[in-house]
């Protein structure tokens, strides 16, 4: 008995001194108003200033008590080469520390509340996901041609009648597209104000994006098998609190 008392003291000592999770941080006022009540699942990512190419990411779950709390650690997620710009139809909402407003072609991540409603890529779908998936072809193309009816959405060019100019792949080279998911940013899909925003796989970690989120593959893959469409996911993309632009 004294031995085996002996041995666990080395691994309680070394529980002790295990870090805690980091502290949820507090989502800006005006956005957490914007968050549908059925959601329970929530994507927050964080940035600490609006020219930041690089964030947090949080997974989370709403308690019964309508609290949020985080289920794991956090991830790196890659944003895009200008920082952050607002992304909602709404007129800027005061302490979200961003004042710029996304536009197409900016390089801006979109600020606001998003959902999360389809997954893709160019490989077969996850074991175990739960998001509606897309299996893309040469034959898809992401559309960010503002004159095109197809504007903002992902089409099969089989079955739709060529309207657009210079539309992105859905099977890049270089593989960012292998798995990823749809950001309902602009869900009206109006001219002009951004276009074909996903999470997906970064380049390098080292590497912004064009406007979307990007994390590692296996952070991307543990993102999908967790995100469950009937508890109705959201991102919520944010300043942190007192980064706010001069």
């Amino acid at each position: 008995m004294f031995r085996l008392v002996l041995t666990a003291l080395p691994l309680l000592a070394s529980c002790a001194g295990m870090p805690s999770p980091p502290s949820l941080p507090a989502i800006p006022e005006a956005l957490a108003g914007m968050l549908p009540p059925e959601c329970r699942q929530m994507v927050m990512v964080t940035a600490p200033g609006e020219r930041a190419t690089m964030g947090r990411l949080w997974r989370c779950e709403r308690g019964a008590d309508m609290s949020w709390q985080s289920v794991d650690e956090t991830a790196t997620v890659r944003l895009g080469r200008h920082g952050l710009a607002w992304g909602l139809d709404e007129p800027l909402a005061a302490g979200c520390g961003v004042r710029r407003i996304k536009r197409e072609g900016d390089g801006c991540s979109p600020v606001g509340v998003f959902a999360i409603p389809a997954a893709f890529g160019s490989r077969d779908a996850p074991a175990g996901l739960l998001l509606p998936y897309l299996r893309c072809t040469q034959h898809h193309w992401g559309i960010d041609d503002t004159r095109s009816r197809h504007y903002n959405r992902i089409v099969d060019a089989r079955e739709v009648a060529c309207d657009w100019v210079n539309p992105e792949t859905m099977i890049p080279g270089n593989g960012c597209y292998e798995l990823g998911a749809v950001i309902g940013h602009n869900p009206r899909c109006a001219p002009g104000a951004g276009s074909c925003i996903f999470f997906h796989v970064w380049q390098s970690p080292e590497t912004p994006t064009s406007g979307c989120t990007a994390m590692s593959l296996p952070e991307l893959r543990r993102l999908l098998l967790w995100l469950d469409p009937g508890k109705q996911p959201c991102l919520v993309q944010f300043v942190l609190a007192g980064n706010e632009p001069e």
